[in-house]
């Protein structure tokens, strides 16, 4: 292979890797929404049942075990009895049953495990708390698109509104300024919920989705500030030892 090839390779290399950091840009900015995360048990329990009862349909968090949802103040009985539904046993993975070569074939690409989805985020777009919480409150009615639905943070998605029973149906307001398009959403039908009530129950699976990022994130923050603490008073004695040592001679 001459050089010449190799470098017209390494180029489109090069262009392939920064295309998407490059389309971003081209959009504008994205608004993301603070998302209200909260570590109170009871809004981690709400987010965990609107997780399983709506997001597991489709999506797996193959690394939790349902009996980790103790953490989060629930008994073993409680997870039993209302977070599970297919007969597992309560040591199991929270995987789903559907098989990954036919999720693809129905929806066009197989729906990613939502395990560390949080840190996804966290990691393409600085928050992904406020992703996801802006995320879930911003899909629209769109007839162009396979599902009925798109959405102003993922534009053209392929996951349908699953929460549009709570939330209600949005309209688009495409208007244009200068040359920059904006979308303005509208409620044209209330769901099951009152914007406030949604909005809460969006902030509670946020919530837990990032919980479940990081369980331990609590522990090793706090673990953390022990460890600096004792590293502050070893240097301390360490610099009087040597202050000692060294007094009288110089």
């Amino acid at each position: 292979m001459s050089n010449r090839v190799i470098k017209t390779l390494k180029r489109l290399a090069a262009a392939a890797l920064f295309a998407p950091a490059l389309a971003l840009a081209s959009g504008g900015t994205l608004h993301l929404d603070k998302a209200p995360v909260s570590k109170d048990p009871a809004s981690l329990q709400a987010g965990a049942k609107t997780f399983i009862n709506y997001c597991m349909n489709c999506h797996s968090a193959s690394f939790m075990r349902y009996n980790s949802l103790t953490q989060i103040g629930l008994s073993e009985q409680e997870i039993r009895d209302n977070l599970m539904f297919t007969g597992e046993r309560v040591g199991d993975l929270m995987k789903i049953s559907a098989n990954p070569k036919d999720q693809k074939a129905w929806f066009g690409a197989t729906p990613p495990d939502l395990t560390l989805i949080a840190r996804q985020r966290a990691s393409e777009f600085g928050s992904g708390a406020d992703w996801l919480y802006t995320y879930l409150r911003e899909f629209y009615r769109d007839p162009a698109r396979p599902t009925g639905w798109n959405n102003v943070v993922f534009p053209n998605v392929g996951m349908p509104h699953i929460l549009w029973e709570l939330q209600g149906e949005q309209v688009a307001k495409v208007s244009e300024h200068e040359g920059v398009k904006s979308i303005e959403l509208e409620l044209a039908k209330p769901g099951k919920l009152s914007v406030q009530e949604y909005d809460k129950t969006v902030a509670d699976l946020v919530s837990f989705l990032v919980w479940m990022g990081e369980p331990v994130a609590e522990k090793r923050k706090s673990i953390g500030v022990i460890v600096l603490i004792f590293l502050a008073g070893l240097f301390g004695l360490s610099f009087a030892l040597k202050k000692n040592y060294w007094k009288d001679i110089h």
